[in-house]
């Protein structure tokens, strides 16, 4: 009887301790994007890409792909700032459970990945596949970079809520589920992707 009447104050006090470390995560986060352009770059991209798509004339929407290379670009280069500003952060800070749910201590009991590194995977595949000039098409080519760019905000979510989240998060918005989107970027990315988050530590 006792124990079923404390449990109401364990999964308060559970829920207390989950949403001070994840504000924790988002302030940490925050402070490192804000420096950046990144986040109206993939929304330029984002929009930019649908408008091409939906061009008739092929005139016009090749000089919609012009325009958006000038934003691919930019966005390549603060992905790689972003990655090496976060590399000087707290190393304690940016260790994220592998765990589908966030429990205290997950860390022990299903390892974690390193959100320093995972950055890093997400600034080489989006700046590779802007730089790939061996895409059958520039429609192919944008999908790929959405592919690299929507991956890289799956992971950001992970680390400030827990990989569930981020996965319903994505099905949600962009009615894609995690593995259609990891199946969707560039192999080396993927490779080095899935030996970060699900292979050993």
């Amino acid at each position: 009887m006792d124990f079923l009447l404390l449990l109401p104050f364990a999964f308060i006090a559970l829920w207390l301790a989950r949403s001070r470390v994840q504000q924790q995560r988002i302030v940490l986060l925050s402070r490192y994007l804000s420096n950046h352009g990144i986040e109206k770059n993939i929304a330029t991209l984002s929009q930019g890409y649908l408008r091409a798509l939906g061009e008739a004339d092929a005139g016009r929407r090749e000089q919609v792909w012009n325009v958006l290379r000038g934003t691919e670009q930019a966005l390549c280069r603060e992905m790689r700032q972003l990655a090496r500003d976060f590399a000087g952060a707290e190393p304690a800070g940016t260790r994220v459970s592998k765990l589908a749910i966030w429990l205290p201590g997950a860390s022990s009991l299903g390892g974690t990945f390193d959100m320093r590194e995972a950055l890093r995977v997400h600034a080489r595949g989006i700046c590779s596949a802007v730089d790939d000039e061996a895409a059958p098409s520039a429609k192919d080519r944008a999908y790929t970079i959405s592919a690299e760019m929507l991956l890289m905000q799956h992971t950001c979510h992970w680390f400030c809520r827990s990989k569930s989240v981020a996965s319903a998060r994505m099905l949600a918005n962009h009615r894609t589920s995690y593995t259609q989107l990891v199946g969707a970027v560039l192999p080396r990315t993927r490779a080095d992707y899935l030996a970060l988050t699900e292979g050993p530590n």
